[in-house]
């Protein structure tokens, strides 16, 4: 038989028998290298895919005096040198791919992905996402079921959030959201690529029990309720001849149609008579105002005493606001601010009297007060400044950092 013919005759029973070993040691390399970082001996591989393919095992079956003498001695060694390179490249391949594949490849990094760029909004100079909820609003194992009410707001709420955000990041912002907004006991969220989220839900579970102090008892009585009375209201229930103080917990008025309701976010807040969408501030939901519903944190024995009212009147009282803060307030409104300055032994203020370093001329602040081995209020020209002694100045920002920077 010609040589040409059998050489390619060879290269043809290299190829067949060859992918499999070759495969083999593509993966074994890649696996020794993700793993283990080490790359297995060119001549380990060699061994393994001439005895996978089934010549004689090892690199002994050149020597083999069988091979040497056949007819088709050629053909033979060629399909083994063929074997030979393919595991070779296959082993390299592999160790190549092993390297360069992280070693860290975890789920969460494979849900890192965003969103689809069709979905993105312009808002404000900035990029966001509406998320809608598709599909029927789910029940979680071992939750009651959720009410009509919360399904609603869920599904036609409007959430929007940054668009620059991975899916699971979203997912994870959209649950606590919820949790926050409806007050629910838990929440699951799978959110696709196109900001459509499956939602399932479990409502609020001793919601009234969370707000009620230590030592305090929860009472609904049926009242006039003001407008704008929110949770955490100090309040007083006045009914025939009982009259008590507490912490408003709940509360709902009995506004009857949509029209009656405010069109902001609904939220439901639950009392022992039910639930009702009220109007949502931003910090707490709110009343509507008129006949209603309300449930205080009273003492035991005020409680007792509620008991037997059938009807009543809230009254809100005052918290009692310090005249200080007051004044405060208004100051800062006014664009004024205080603050606490230390006399440096090496400043211009050392050693001189107010009056001689003119501050209001000078700094444009009025110094309210000294403390030099006491504190003296409104200070008279007079008054000696040195070092360590500590100075209530008022006056604009720029004004007080200027002199701040003076007297340091």
């Amino acid at each position: 038989m010609a040589l040409p013919f059998e050489i390619l005759l060879g290269i043809y029973l290299g190829i067949i028998t060859g992918i499999i070993p070759a495969v083999i040691a593509g993966v074994l390399g890649f696996v020794f290298k993700y793993f283990t970082g080490v790359t297995i001996p060119g001549l380990g591989v060699v061994v393994l895919a001439l005895a996978i393919a089934g010549i004689n095992g090892g690199l002994m079956a050149l020597n083999d005096p069988t091979i040497r003498s056949s007819e088709n001695a050629t053909a033979i060694v060629t399909a083994i040198l063929v074997v030979l390179m393919l595991a070779l490249y296959a082993h390299a391949q592999g160790d190549k791919l092993g390297a360069s594949v992280p070693r860290r490849v975890s789920f969460r990094k494979l849900r890192d992905r965003t969103l689809n760029t069709d979905v993105i909004e312009l808002v404000g100079g900035r990029n966001e996402v509406k998320i809608t909820v598709i599909g029927e609003i789910g029940d979680l194992e071992g939750y009651p079921p959720l009410s009509a009410a919360d399904r609603a707001a869920i599904r036609d709420g409007e959430w929007r959030f940054p668009a620059d955000l991975p899916v699971e990041e979203l997912e994870t912002r959209f649950a606590d959201r919820l949790r926050s907004k409806l007050d629910l006991a838990a929440v699951s969220v799978e959110l696709n690529a196109n900001a459509e989220a499956v939602v399932s839900a479990a409502p609020p579970t001793g919601t009234i029990s969370k707000r009620v102090p230590a030592g305090k008892r929860a009472v609904s009585i049926s009242a006039l309720v003001p407008t704008g009375l929110a949770r955490g209201e100090q309040v007083r229930i006045v009914a025939e001849d009982v009259t008590v103080e507490g912490v408003l917990i709940a509360a709902k008025t009995g506004a009857k149609s949509k029209e009656d309701q405010p069109t902001s976010d609904p939220k439901p807040v639950v009392t022992d008579g039910g639930s009702e969408e009220v109007q949502a501030a931003p910090a707490a939901a709110v009343t509507t105002g008129g006949e209603g519903r309300v449930t205080v944190a009273v003492t035991p024995k005020e409680a007792k005493r509620l008991l037997g009212v059938d009807h009543g009147k809230v009254v809100v009282l005052s918290r009692g606001t310090h005249h200080e803060i007051e004044l405060t307030t208004l100051l800062k409104r006014a664009g004024v601010r205080f603050k606490r300055v230390t006399v440096d032994a090496v400043g211009p203020l050392a050693g001189h009297t107010i009056g001689a370093v003119d501050v209001r001329e000078v700094y444009d602040v009025a110094i309210l007060a000294v403390k030099h081995k006491r504190w003296e209020v409104a200070p008279q020209g007079s008054q000696l400044l040195s070092a360590g002694d500590e100075l209530y100045v008022i006056g604009a920002p720029d004004a007080i950092k200027t002199f701040t920077e003076a007297a340091a």
